[in-house]
């Protein structure tokens, strides 16, 4: 098959041939038909995830149909149209007992624990618990786009932040994670405050429900304007980016017994951010981590996007090769992209 592959950390990436992955006995091998690009892949290729080994092969978020099933898949067979989350449990562990396969203690992750779907094929183990079903009304491209930021975002707005209608949510960061929790928020009927350095990216927001954005390398003091906006600090905050600035704004721009949830990944020099824990006692603020979202969990939110009531759709502004893919993964800490790309091309 065909693969980009890096061979060192920050270093070239190459489309070449390499053999075929072969399904485990629990596990299926999937004929990738769109795969998404995201700053997770990015984190990847620099270095920050201990799971990767090289060479490597990145891809995470994907759609696609089943090639090969292993003779102990039981709700799954060739031909089925299908996408996972990007954390895969294993089923047996304390965590995966308890339903929260997202923490599974033995967790593999395509395009990190394993190679990825920058890829003609990709391998996902334990299948019956970590493959979904796509409805036929969800494109492959559509798909492509939901196993990682969107379905980290749904779980971070309705499990994690507990979103009601009516209530002020503020969103710092407006990537494809921050631009996902504005349409989900906004579908709940939260009143939605994004938060974002450039304008582009903070009129896609209003574009997808903001009522309100400020621009953080303009407008001054960041958390006072939106505690104005929101009439005293917001409900609900989240940090979408990860760093030590967005994480510390989030925390600070809450009203009284407030939830910031952390869904940005926390790496390099953020890896430790300071947070103010004075006003996180006086206040009674809540501080929670979001980590993906379990494939048994998929239903209400696929549900929601048949309805219309979703639309993951707008957050793609590209489709690209797997060749361009080569060129576009190292450039994306530049920010460059207000949208999504999704490989389509392989």
């Amino acid at each position: 098959m065909k693969a980009a592959v890096y061979e060192k950390f920050q270093g070239p990436i190459n489309v070449r041939h390499v053999d075929d992955p072969e399904p485990k006995d629990h596990g299926v091998v999937i004929s990738v038909k769109a795969t998404g690009l995201c700053r997770s892949d990015w984190h990847g290729w620099m270095g920050h995830d201990a799971d990767i080994e090289l060479p490597h092969v990145p891809g995470h978020e994907f759609a696609g149909t089943i090639e090969l099933a292993g003779k102990d898949v039981k709700n799954f067979k060739p031909g089925d149209r299908v996408t996972t989350p990007f954390v895969c449990g294993c089923g047996r562990c304390e965590q995966c007992l308890s339903g929260n396969h997202q923490v599974c203690d033995h967790q593999s992750q395509p395009g990190f624990t394993h190679w990825g779907s920058f890829a003609e094929y990709v391998a996902v183990d334990y299948a019956d618990i970590n493959l979904v079903k796509l409805p036929d009304e969800i494109s492959d491209v559509t798909a492509a786009v939901l196993g990682c930021r969107f379905i980290t975002s749904f779980r971070a707005v309705v499990d994690q932040g507990k979103v009601s209608g009516g209530q002020y949510v503020a969103v710092h960061g407006c990537g494809g994670v921050g631009l996902s929790a504005i349409m989900i928020a906004q579908a709940l009927g939260a009143q939605v405050i994004a938060i974002d350095i450039k304008e582009e990216s903070l009129e896609l927001a209003k574009n997808l429900g903001a009522i309100a954005t400020v621009n953080a390398a303009q407008d001054g003091d960041i958390i006072e304007q939106v505690k104005m906006i929101s009439h005293g600090g917001v409900h609900v905050s989240i940090d979408a980016l990860g760093s030590d600035i967005t994480c510390y704004n989030s925390v600070s721009n809450l009203r009284k017994r407030g939830r910031h949830i952390q869904v940005g990944l926390m790496t390099g020099e953020h890896v430790n951010p300071k947070v103010p824990m004075d006003k996180v006692i006086a206040d009674e603020l809540e501080i929670v981590g979001s980590h993906g979202m379990q494939a048994y969990k998929y239903p209400a939110m696929l549900k929601m996007i048949t309805n219309g009531k979703l639309h993951p759709d707008k957050l793609i502004e590209k489709t690209i090769s797997l060749q361009e893919a080569t060129i576009a993964l190292p450039g994306m800490n530049n920010f460059e992209n207000v949208g999504v790309s999704v490989i389509t091309s392989f």
